[in-house]
C-alpha cells in the first residue's frame, strides 16, 4: 500500500471512529497534497513528492511548538505535539547520527568528493537515497565538516 492510499485509509477510519485530532490532521494533510497535484497539473504524484508534504506539515508543526513553548502557550503547544505525533507516522524512520556519518562518509568516497565545493552533489545524493530519514540542516552541517576535514 502507497503512502497516498494509507494516508485515505487512515482518513476514512478516523472519521469514522470520529477522532477528531488525527481527522484534523490528515485533512490539511490531504488539501496539502491535493494542492501539490494542482501544481503538478493533475499528474499522478510520486511517493517523494507525497512525503515532501508530510515532511512540510511536521516541520510546520515543529516551528509552531518552538514558537508557542517561547510565548508560555504550553497548551497550544501539546496540541501541536499530538499533531506532530500522528504526522510522524508517515515519515520514514529517521536515521542516527551515527548512520548519517556513515552514509555522508559512504556518498563522499562514492563521488570523490574533495571539497566545499562538492558539497552539492553530496547533498543531493543523500537526498535520493535517504529522503525523509535526517534533518537537513543537521546533514550539511556533518557534510560540511566531512568535506573540510579531508
Amino acid at each position: 500500500m502507497g503512502l497516498l492510499q494509507r494516508i485515505e485509509a487512515d482518513y476514512l477510519t478516523a472519521y469514522k471512529a470520529k477522532d477528531t485530532v488525527r481527522l484534523s490532521v490528515l485533512r490539511l494533510l490531504k488539501t496539502s497534497i491535493t494542492n501539490l497535484q494542482v501544481q503538478h497539473f493533475r499528474q499522478a504524484l510520486a511517493e517523494g513528492d507525497i512525503l515532501d508534504a508530510v515532511s512540510k506539515q511536521a516541520k510546520q508543526r515543529m516551528d509552531s511548538i518552538d514558537q508557542f513553548r517561547a510565548a508560555c502557550r504550553d497548551e497550544l503547544a501539546a496540541k501541536e505535539e499530538a499533531e506532530l505525533a500522528i504526522l510522524r507516522e508517515y515519515l520514514p524512520q529517521r536515521m542516527s547520527m551515527e548512520e548519517l556519518d556513515l552514509c555522508i562518509a559512504a556518498r563522499i568516497a562514492e563521488l570523490g568528493a574533495s571539497g566545499a565545493k562538492d558539497m552539492g552533489r553530496v547533498m543531493q545524493a543523500l537526498a535520493s537515497e535517504y529522503k525523509g530519514r535526517y534533518d537537513g540542516k543537521e546533514a550539511s552541517e556533518r557534510v560540511r565538516v566531512a568535506l573540510q576535514a579531508r
